[in-house]
C-alpha cells in the first residue's frame, strides 16, 4: 500500500515503523536527520513524474511510503470498548478520516464503518494524519444488527440528529456510541428506531448544520467529559 504526504509519512515513520518497506523521496531536504540516516538503506530517490504516478495525481509533497496494507479491525474485539462511534453510510474519505483523528485524539475506543463494503485505507491513513494506524476501525454492512448487538452488551445509543437534546445539557452513559449520519440522508429509519437518545449541537446563528466532522469533534469532546 502506498501512502504520501509529509505529515502522514513522518508520524508512520517515527511511531509505525515496522510496517514500512521503502521510503519514496522526490524532494531534497524532506526528511529530518535522524530519520533520514536511520532509514538511508531503504530510501529511493526518484523524480516527480514517478512520484506522481505514485500517488495517482495527488499532492506527494515529495515523500511517499510503500508499507503493509491496513486491514479493518474486527467488530467483535472492539465492541467491549466504553466509548464507540458508528457511521451510519458515511462514505466521504476526508469526513471519514477528519471523525478518525478527532476519535483518537479525544479518546475514542474504535470506530465502526456500517452500510459500506469497504473504504479506501490509504486515503483514510492520510485524511485522518496517520491516527487511523492507532485507532481501530472495523466495517460491518449491517447495522440494525451492530445496534442490537451493542444495546445486548450495555451500550447506550446515541444518535446526531438536528431535532436532538442540545448536547451542551446532557450528561451521557460510561458505555456510549455514538453514531454519525451522512450529510445527505441522516440517519436512517432502521437506525432511529434502536436509538436510546439523539442530541443535537445548539447554534448560536441562524445556520442549517455544520459538516459532519465539524460535528463529530465537538460531540466527541463532549461525550468523552460528561460522563454519569
Amino acid at each position: 500500500m502506498i501512502i504520501y504526504g509529509k505529515q502522514v509519512c513522518l508520524y508512520v515513520l517515527r511511531r509505525h515503523s515496522e510496517r514500512v518497506q521503502t521510503v519514496y523521496i522526490a524532494k531534497k531536504g524532506i526528511l529530518p536527520r535522524d530519520l533520514f540516516e536511520a532509514w538511508g538503506s531503504r530510501i529511493k530517490f526518484i523524480e516527480n513524474r514517478w512520484a506522481q504516478q505514485l500517488s495517482r495525481g495527488g499532492n506527494h509533497q515529495g515523500i511517499l511510503l510503500e508499507i503493509e496494507d491496513l486491514e479493518p479491525a474486527s467488530f467483535q474485539e472492539l465492541k467491549h470498548g466504553e466509548f464507540l462511534v458508528v457511521l451510519d453510510e458515511l462514505t466521504d474519505a476526508g469526513n471519514i478520516g477528519a471523525i478518525v483523528r478527532s476519535a483518537y485524539a479525544l479518546g475514542v475506543d474504535g470506530i465502526v464503518a456500517t452500510g459500506v463494503k469497504q473504504l479506501n485505507f490509504a486515503a483514510l491513513a492520510r485524511t485522518s494524519s496517520g491516527a487511523l494506524f492507532d485507532l481501530p476501525l472495523a466495517i460491518e454492512p449491517r447495522i440494525p444488527d451492530l445496534l442490537n448487538e451493542l444495546k445486548q452488551i450495555g451500550h447506550t445509543l446515541y444518535g446526531a440528529s438536528m431535532e436532538g437534546d442540545p448536547i451542551e445539557e446532557k450528561r451521557f452513559a460510561r458505555q456510549r456510541t455514538l453514531i454519525l449520519g451522512s450529510e445527505e440522508k441522516g440517519l436512517g429509519k432502521k437506525t432511529r428506531n434502536r436509538l436510546d437518545e439523539t442530541v443535537a449541537i445548539r447554534m448560536r446563528r441562524d445556520f442549517d448544520s455544520l459538516n459532519v466532522s465539524a460535528a463529530a469533534a465537538i460531540m466527541i469532546h463532549r461525550m468523552s467529559y460528561a460522563i454519569e
